[in-house]
Order: C-alpha cells, then sequence, then structure tokens
C-alpha cells in the first residue's frame, strides 16, 4: 500500500535580511515516517522546523499539509493542532502544577470535556514514569522530567506530526535517556516525526531517513544504515567523524 503525504515543503526558502538560511529545501513525509535531521550548528534546521510549523513564514516556496498549501492561509491555530512542536526549553508554565500544564490546550484549544483530557493524562503520564508528579510544579522536576510532560502536553493535542527540535540539548548526559526513550515509544507507534538532534545514535536507532543539512540546504538524504554506515557525500563522512573519538 502506497504511504500518504502528510506534509510536504517544496523549494522552501527562509532569508533573514540578508543572510538566506534554508535554500530551496524540499523534502515530503508520509504518515509514519521518523526523519533524523541532523548538521552543524547554524545549518538552518530548527528554521527548518519553525518554518514547517509556521512560526517563522517562509520567504518562498509552499508548505503542503493533506493537499492544501498553508504558507499565508492565515488559519493557523487548526494546522498547529495537527502539527505540535517540542523545544529543548520545555516552554513549562512555571505558576501551574504538571495537570494544568497538560489540560490547558485540549480544554482551551480543542474544546474537550476537562475530566476526559485529565484521564488521558494521567495514563500518559505513568506511560512515561511520571505517574506520581502530577501535582508538582516546574520547579520540582528535573530537566528530564519537564522534557517528558512537555512530550505528553504535545501528545494530548491529537497531533499528525511531532516536531523536536533539539529536546534533549538542554539536558544532563543521564536525563537524556530516559527522554529518547519516549521518543523511541512514539515512533514504535507510528507517530510521524521530524526530530533535530545532535545524539547521533538515537538517530540511527529511530529514523527511517536521515536528511543532512548545511549552509541552509540538503546535502545528502539517506537511510540510517546508509548515512551512518557508507555516507554518500564527503562532507557527511568529515561530519560524522567529528563524533568519532578512537585514541
Amino acid at each position: 500500500m502506497e504511504s500518504k503525504a502528510v506534509v510536504s515543503l517544496t523549494n522552501g526558502k527562509k532569508a533573514f535580511g540578508d543572510n538566506e538560511v534554508l535554500k530551496d529545501i524540499s523534502l515530503t513525509v508520509n504518515a509514519g515516517d521518523v526523519l533524523a535531521i541532523i548538521g552543524p550548528s547554524g545549518s538552518g534546521k530548527s528554521t527548518l522546523l519553525r518554518c514547517i510549523n509556521q512560526l517563522e513564514t517562509p520567504s518562498g516556496g509552499e508548505i503542503v499539509f493533506h493537499g492544501q498549501n498553508v504558507v499565508g492561509t492565515g488559519n493557523l491555530s487548526a494546522y498547529r493542532a495537527k502539527v505540535g512542536m517540542v523545544f529543548q526549553s520545555y516552554d513549562l508554565f512555571p505558576h501551574m502544577d504538571v495537570m494544568a500544564n497538560l489540560t490547558l490546550g485540549p480544554t482551551k484549544a480543542l474544546k474537550r470535556p476537562r475530566a476526559e483530557v485529565e484521564a488521558e493524562a494521567v495514563k500518559a503520564l505513568e506511560r512515561v514514569g511520571l505517574g506520581d508528579r502530577i501535582h508538582a510544579t516546574p520547579n520540582q522536576l528535573s530537566g528530564g522530567q519537564k522534557q517528558r510532560v512537555a512530550l505528553v502536553r504535545a501528545m494530548l493535542m491529537h497531533p499528525e506530526v511531532l516536531l523536536l527540535d533539539e529536546i534533549t540539548a538542554a539536558l544532563d548526559p543521564e536525563m537524556v535517556r530516559e527522554v529518547l526513550e519516549v521518543v523511541l515509544d512514539l515512533a514504535r507507534g507510528g507517530m510521524t516525526m521530524l526530530i533535530v538532534t545532535h545524539e547521533m545514535r538515537f538517530a540511527e536507532a529511530v529514523a527511517d531517513r536521515v536528511i543532512f543539512l548545511e549552509n541552509g540546504g540538503i546535502v545528502e538524504e539517506s537511510a540510517p544504515e546508509t548515512f551512518f554506515h557508507q555516507p554518500k557525500t564527503e562532507r557527511a563522512a568529515q561530519f560524522l567523524q567529528s563524533f568519532d573519538y578512537k585514541r
């Protein structure tokens, strides 16, 4: 059965003044795909996700969601409810406890009954090992716990696509694994995701495809077994060598 495109970007461009950050980026994400987007700092990875989510308006090109171009359409709240995003900074409301953080979006934006959302939130927190932290405030949580709450919050909006932007970058090494296990579980469940990460072993484990971005353009796009072991481009091979710490 042929996979169905959920979201695609065609000839995507983004410039800030004279600085062209994205240059003619084209990619297609099918239902259930997990794309890992990697590359050096400043290559445009986060800007790419922000453009797909429409937090940034592309300077050119089309973003098509289920056959409809969403650039400049104005109905961003409905689109963003279907294309969720999680950031490295968690963005939890500090004055609210975990449950209040989780229920705000679904009850306000989606108008779902509070009792229904709370029941789903309890189950989701238990699945990510936070069943006992329902009434904790963000300052009572570790970085890894905050990021797991942020992931649950995004999933409670029932997105079709999830964008993850360096969600482990601010975490201590021992906290990285607990967050990545949640993402791996989402991938096993068929969640469509675009993941910007500097965790190469994780990218290899979770992704169906790897996109290597540099200077705002796609240098290489391939399956993880190809990219990480027999990269097609010399530049990708050089980049991967920077993660090899053999004595």
